[in-house]
């Protein structure tokens, strides 16, 4: 592993459902992250980073576990991580402090994503901050263990979930993000009061549907729009029941840029105070988004339902001592190998259970992404036979499960609307992808595949199945490598099949969350 001087302190941001391509740092004409073109003047700026799906639950335990989706299981078909060993517990077992802060109601220890932190806060709408933080999560996981008290916990998700979305209707809902970052710097000075380096993971969810940016940020971005006027449910126009025109679509993308700028503004805040407080050269620092957003493109709306590189190109900033500050064209990034990334910079080896560190996942080895030069660790899961031999070196990979946890509200709008959805669709089907920094090939489940050449067409416009391209051909042999890693391609199923199989306890939860009734 990597040396470091000082400490290995980490600090790991997600952006939630930020798109790469309205941030000005990546180019954008509106002025939405000065801060982050600030930052970018120390950290390496990815523009080839690829996300291995287009939602939250997935990727983020990606992110903690170095593993594909496939591998750690939580998907849409069971959206819980179970039996795996985080990131946050192997550097908790090592003596860090760890710390998540997150508004998204999927990273909290309702779905194990949480596992390793010592203090966390999903800050729920109507419940206080510290209900599942610390010494408290362990009395969550035990009322959610036990028959009669699993009521009582689940009241509390059903009240919390109700109010989120009555205030977000009505443009009353509250960001997070000031408080998350408040929280950020408490947990630093109390951690490094006990001597302990830090790990903190923070997710921010203000880029996130639905948008009701703060005042000074939406004069500036989106002046004159009523948020509570616009469209603000995805299913809505996914399912044919609601109409959107471009000057709507400018609206929305409005609000969407106020809420990104205000991310922005905090993060400034948050990278000030390390600078002033002198702890900035001694700390990696991460950010990311997990996912993007479609604003119309290939007839969707929001982040479920397709792999298109909107959704799965996401940003990604680095800074490190021995990550050159630079913009980076070239070097494709999957973001599992973040994990990887932090335990080097930690000088941590994984917990028992955990995935091993891989070298030649680390963006601080200057092998990164040579795997046939870099001995695989013992007992890994994430390298296979065809990494050893050099011929998955330029490929990242998107793994899209079976949509279930979205087809709820999708069939409730269309049905409202006296639409039928056809089951042999997009909205039904399974999703996978190889992409290299030039093409992409994406197996569809229960619609045709599509091909794109990224290079010249990065709209994804031009679908290339059957032609004759060289690239194409590649990336198609590419992700079938992946899928006989993965075990073979699908075996049919049904919404029903997948819900008789995800047991009382998963569907309970789901209910909770408002995805199937």
């Amino acid at each position: 592993m990597s040396e470091t001087d000082g400490p290995g302190n980490v600090l790991f941001v997600v952006m939630d459902t930020v798109r790469q391509s309205h941030l000005s740092v990546y180019g954008y004409d509106r002025p939405t992250t000065p801060n982050l073109e600030d930052f970018a003047d120390d950290a390496r700026v990815f523009e080839e980073a690829v996300a291995p799906a287009p939602w939250t639950l997935p990727v983020h335990a990606s992110l903690f576990t170095g593993l594909y989706p496939t591998q750690h299981g939580a998907t849409q078909e069971n959206p819980y991580l179970e039996g795996a060993t985080t990131l946050a517990e192997s550097l908790s077992a090592a003596g860090y402090a760890t710390a998540c802060y997150s508004s998204n109601a999927w990273i909290t220890p309702y779905t194990n994503l949480a596992d390793g932190f010592d203090d966390q806060d999903n800050f729920f709408q109507v419940m206080p901050g510290d209900l599942l933080s610390g010494p408290l999560s362990k009395i969550w996981k035990t009322m959610n263990d036990n028959d009669t008290l699993r009521s009582v916990a689940d009241r509390l998700v059903e009240l919390g979930n109700t109010a989120h979305e009555y205030f977000a209707e009505s443009g009353g809902g509250d960001t997070k993000t000031p408080e998350i970052v408040d929280r950020v710097q408490d947990f630093v000075e109390d951690s490094e009061a006990e001597g302990d380096e830090w790990f903190s993971f923070i997710n921010l969810m203000d880029a996130h549907l639905p948008y009701h940016p703060p005042e000074e940020f939406a004069d500036e971005f989106a002046p004159g729009v009523d948020s509570t006027a616009v469209c603000q449910n995805s299913k809505e126009f996914n399912s044919g029941a609601r109409d959107i025109d471009d000057e709507e679509w400018e609206d929305i993308q409005g609000l969407y840029d106020a809420e990104i700028a205000h991310i922005d503004h905090h993060l400034g805040r948050l990278f000030d105070w390390l600078r002033e407080t002198d702890r900035w050269e001694d700390t990696l620092v991460v950010v990311c988004a997990d996912h993007g957003e479609l604003f119309g493109e290939h007839d969707l709306y929001g982040h479920e339902f397709g792999i298109y590189d909107p959704l799965v190109n996401v940003p990604l900033m680095v800074k490190h001592p021995e990550v050159a500050a630079e913009r980076d064209t070239e070097t494709q990034v999957e973001l599992q190998d973040l994990y990887h990334t932090v335990l080097d910079h930690a000088g941590v080896e994984a917990d028992t259970g955990g995935e091993p560190f891989d070298r030649a996942r680390s963006l601080l080895d200057a092998d990164y992404r040579e795997f046939a030069s870099v001995d695989a660790p013992r007992g890994g899961d994430s390298r296979f036979s065809a990494h050893d031999d050099g011929e998955l070196d330029e490929y990242a990979f998107v793994d899209y499960h079976r949509p279930v946890v979205e087809l709820n509200q999708l069939e409730s709008k269309a049905s409202a609307a006296g639409i039928e959805l056809d089951t042999d669709s997009r909205f039904y089907s399974r999703m996978r992808a190889a992409r290299r920094t030039d093409g992409k090939y994406i197996r569809n489940e229960r619609i045709p595949d599509e091909a794109y050449r990224l290079d010249t067409d990065p709209d994804e416009l031009d679908d290339l199945v059957g032609d004759d391209d060289e690239v194409i051909a590649a990336t198609e042999d590419a992700l079938v490598t992946f899928e006989s890693e993965m075990d073979g391609e699908w075996a049919d199923v049904t919404d029903e099949d997948v819900l008789d199989d995800m047991g009382e306890e998963a569907k309970d939860r789901l209910s909770d969350l408002g995805y199937i009734e």
